[in-house]
């Protein structure tokens, strides 16, 4: 039993997905499913799976596979569709709480929050430099490079207001020349 692709309810429902999808858009993969397979008929069990698969396995951001899902059931549009849905909710109320939260950066409320969400952004940032570092850490050839341009990096960012995408850059022209 197979309806045909209707964007409006494709968008709709992704809408609504959007701000229920804490941890990222992957975690409602089986209301998708139970939409699209199940209640829709869209795709086939097999067709949603590879979906998923052909995405993740893709380079690029995690949300990819929405699109994907959008592309199989609806073409270029589904995947516009689908994308718009799942992003813009989300998107708009961040944009929203950080204008807040700047024009009220004073509150007690906004500071105690920016407060408690700073050693976990910072941790969650050391825990991410750690694994992309750690391969190459592991290469007798790397090591030392590695660890110098951790040290470099660390150095310019409590010495300097350096924006950390320059020195994202330079490590990757760096890297790029063989240099680390």
């Amino acid at each position: 039993m197979s309806t045909p692709p209707d964007l409006a309810s494709l968008f709709l429902h992704f809408l609504t997905l959007s701000l229920l999808s804490i941890g990222g858009a992957i975690t409602t993969v089986p209301e998708m499913h139970r939409y699209i397979v199940d209640r829709m008929g869209w795709l086939s069990d097999t067709q949603f799976t590879a979906s998923i698969a052909l995405a993740q396995a893709a380079p690029g951001p995690n949300i990819l596979f929405v699109a994907v899902l959008g592309y199989n059931v609806a073409g270029l549009s589904g995947a516009v569709a689908s994308m718009a849905g799942i992003m813009l909710p989300s998107t708009v109320l961040t944009l929203t709480a950080t204008r807040w939260a700047r024009a009220n950066r004073e509150h007690l409320g906004v500071r105690a929050f920016s407060a408690g969400m700073m050693p976990l952004t910072l941790g969650l940032i050391i825990a991410t430099g750690w694994l992309l570092a750690l391969p190459f850490l592991r290469v007798e050839a790397h090591r030392w490079g590695t660890l110098a341009l951790i040290a470099v990096t660390v150095l310019l960012t409590l010495k300097t207001r350096l924006g950390l995408v320059w020195m994202v850059l330079a490590g990757g022209v760096l890297g790029a020349l063989g240099l680390v």
